[in-house]
C-alpha cells in the first residue's frame, strides 16, 4: 500500500486532514523520506534495537486514522524523553503520549508547534536505532 491508497481509502473529512498532515510533514522534515511500515503511513525509516534484544523497523513519524482522531507518532528521543512529551503543554488540543499526540481534527492543534515538533524529529535520533 503507498500513502496515496491509505488516503484514498478514507472518507471526508478524514481524508483531507491527513492529507493535509502529510503535506505538513513533506514542508517540516523533507528528508524525512516517505515510507509504509506497518500498515501506516510514515517519513524517515529506522532499524532499531532495545536492551532486551528485541529488533524490528520503524518510520521516525508515522500517523494514522483512527476510530476516535488521528495520531501522530514520533520516535524521536531526546535526553531521557520522547520529543511528543516536551511539546505536551503546547498542545492543549491533543492528547499527548510518551510518543503520541492524538487528536480529533487537526484544526484542534497548533499548526506551528506540530511543525516545530516535526522540524525536531528529522534532526533528533529517534530510541533504540540500531
Amino acid at each position: 500500500m503507498t500513502h496515496e491508497e491509505y488516503f484514498a481509502a478514507l472518507a471526508e473529512p478524514r481524508q483531507g486532514e491527513l492529507r493535509a498532515l502529510h503535506a505538513l510533514i513533506r514542508e517540516a522534515a523533507p528528508d524525512l523520506a516517505p515510507t509504509m511500515v506497518s500498515g501506516l503511513p510514515g517519513y524517515g525509516h529506522y532499524r532499531y534495537r532495545y536492551a532486551s534484544g528485541r529488533e524490528g523497523e520503524a518510520a521516525t513519524v508515522s500517523l494514522a486514522s483512527r476510530k476516535n482522531g488521528i495520531s501522530l507518532y514520533v520516535s524521536c528521543v531526546a535526553g531521557d524523553r520522547y520529543l511528543p512529551e516536551l511539546f505536551a503543554d503546547r498542545l492543549p488540543g491533543a492528547s499527548v503520549g510518551r510518543s503520541c499526540v492524538r487528536f480529533k481534527r487537526l484544526s484542534d492543534v497548533d499548526i506551528g508547534v506540530l511543525r516545530e515538533l516535526l522540524r525536531a524529529a528529522a534532526e533528533t535520533p529517534p530510541a533504540g536505532v540500531v
